[in-house]
């Protein structure tokens, strides 16, 4: 090739605009004729014409064809207090997805391969691997956070490690939870809306937050921030002080409305297995409180006793009361009653409630027959009682076999009598169990003759379901935990961790074969998981990380295409992200 054609065949786009320029102006040809020759449209040649007279009367020292240019994006200039809080959140132990997400919320325009790529040059090494409960033992670096504050849309891409936090909305959309937040009497600032405020507490809840001293987590996380329609969540003063404005006329109005829906969409069984639960005080005077027996730390202490009613089937806990007292505690069974009716004023859904031997007494067992209500519960045992059951005779026995844990099944020995009961004033129907694992045999009793002996086996059975989902509340909702610096009203908590376990349970409705698995196995396998979030003009993308049940979790969620009112009218996508 000689220097001619080296010219003519390979002009640079410098040089070609240069000649573009220097015949619009200096050879006076008109914008069509130059664009003809050069192969641009007349528009991109006004383009290039404006451009050129705007660098000419603001710069007009600087060559605007042929002045070197350096390659790739030009370099960013990063605030020094940037590094600075990066390093130090290192050192306290956070990883980097951690750190980028936690500066994101703070306003800062940085990436995941920044943050890397910073802390190689320092010299940190990789973190090793740490267990979640390791994680939320970390001591935390006190960042200013932002104000929290209502959420404003905008096209643009951030990290958050509570991504699996905004699988619970399609939930609560497609029951209408939001519409009975809305419509509910909770209070509300100018800032905070009533719905805002009460997705805050529930993503403290769903997310398994044990230690609220630690407000920065969650304070500098975007997409927590984002289920409640804010930019992130407020800080603990702000939740001690607004439980204090809720009353308990708003805890019962707001059950009530949640009772209704658990109705309309049939969640609610024939049968309710009520149970008490002790919540320990950890306050300074205890006085003005009762003891109550605390099975967990096997001794009396001072307490509150809340009552919690549970449906076997779908594990929605459909009622809950934290000021349950000593004298008043045989009557909860009525009040429950009552409060079941007034959501369902035919009263043909509720047929059975389930209880313990010390839930009430007898002369309410006739009160609940009375009401055409059938109930099934253990009788005290007496040594006489024992003495006289030993002494049966062998005909009077029946084999049966009941389903147990694991799909397995136990062989009973049972007996079905009619005694006469004092205090009950008529006949009731016992059932007497051997084989169930305890030295002393069990006493059902019920009003119900009509039943077979297997299924008024079964349906006691059944009742321990609530005992194992008043544990879930206490070890994985820290419903008797010390709250740290956050002083939640008891009362209110409750509401807020019935409410949290229920959607657990939706959720895992959803799940097809993983409907059976306990809150803290659905946290683990779906809902702890981090992503990343991409706004754009109509949808809400959210991209959750690798996970071996991530499959299963979009292929629910993504059937749901609602709008969500409180950001925007906006859809959310779930998909998988490309990313471990």
């Amino acid at each position: 090739m000689n220097p001619n054609e080296y010219f003519i065949a390979r002009p640079t786009v410098a040089h070609k605009q240069y000649e573009a320029m220097r015949a619009f102006f200096y050879e006076q040809q008109t914008a069509l004729e130059v664009a003809e020759r050069f192969g641009y449209t007349v528009s991109a040649v006004y383009g290039l014409a404006r451009d050129f007279r705007r660098h000419l009367k603001s710069n007009p020292q600087t060559d605007y064809f042929f002045a070197a240019r350096p390659n790739g994006r030009p370099a960013q200039k990063r605030p020094v207090q940037l590094e600075q809080d990066i390093i130090a959140l290192r050192k306290q132990y956070y990883s980097a997805p951690e750190i980028t997400s936690m500066l994101q919320a703070k306003g800062y325009k940085i990436n995941y391969n920044y943050v890397y790529e910073l802390l190689i040059r320092e010299g940190f090494a990789r973190l090793p691997r740490r267990t979640r409960a390791s994680r939320q033992e970390l001591n935390v670096v006190r960042l200013e956070a932002p104000k929290a504050q209502a959420w404003q849309p905008a096209e643009e891409h951030f990290d958050t490690q509570h991504a699996g936090l905004l699988c619970f909305l399609p939930i609560i959309r497609k029951y209408g939870i939001d519409e009975l937040i809305r419509s509910s009497a909770y209070p509300q600032t100018r800032e905070i809306s009533r719905q805002s405020a009460i997705l805050s507490f529930l993503a403290l809840k769903l997310s398994s937050v044990r230690r609220y001293s630690a407000d920065d987590l969650w304070c500098m996380d975007r997409g927590s921030g984002l289920f409640a329609g804010l930019n992130v969540l407020p800080k603990a003063a702000w939740f001690s002080s607004y439980s204090h404005r809720v009353t308990p006329q708003m805890n019962l109005g707001f059950l009530r409305s949640l009772h209704r829906r658990w109705l309309e969409h049939g969640l609610l069984g024939d049968t309710a297995n009520l149970d008490f639960t002790t919540i320990p005080y950890w306050g300074g005077e205890d006085s003005h409180l009762e003891n109550n027996w605390s099975g967990k730390r096997s001794k009396a202490l001072a307490s509150m006793l809340a009552v919690l009613a549970h449906d076997p089937d779908t594990g929605i806990i459909d009622y809950g009361n934290a000021d349950v007292q000593h004298e008043s505690e045989s009557q909860t069974v009525l009040e429950y009653l009552d409060f079941y009716r007034a959501g369902d004023p035919n009263g043909k859904a509720l047929k059975y409630l389930v209880f313990d031997s010390r839930f009430t007494n007898y002369e309410n067992l006739a009160h609940l027959d009375e009401r055409n209500v059938k109930f099934i519960t253990i009788r005290r045992r007496g040594k006489n009682m024992i003495r006289e059951i030993e002494q049966m005779p062998a005909s009077a026995w029946k084999t049966l076999r009941v389903e147990a844990a694991g799909n397995r099944k136990r062989t009973l020995k049972v007996a079905d009598q009619t005694i006469f009961l004092k205090g009950y004033g008529k006949d009731i129907r016992q059932v007497v169990i051997t084989g169930h694992g305890k030295a002393k045999p069990a006493l059902i009793i019920s009003n119900d003759f009509d039943i077979s002996l297997e299924q008024i086996v079964r349906k006691y059975c059944r009742r321990w379901l609530v005992e194992k989902s008043i544990a879930e509340q206490i070890d994985f909702f820290h419903l008797n935990r010390l709250s740290s610096s956050m002083v939640i009203k008891v009362d209110f908590d409750l509401v807020m961790t019935i409410l949290a376990h229920n959607l657990y349970r939706l959720l895992a409705l959803e799940l097809g074969r993983y409907q059976h698995l306990a809150d803290q196995s659905v946290f683990d396998r779906f809902i702890y998981n981090a992503g990343a979030i991409t706004i754009s003009m109509n949808d809400i993308r959210v991209s959750l990380k690798k996970k071996r049940d991530l499959p299963q979790l979009l292929m629910a969620l993504n059937d749901y295409k609602f709008e969500y009112p409180w950001l925007f009218q906006k859809r959310l996508v779930f998909d998988g992200a490309s990313y471990t």
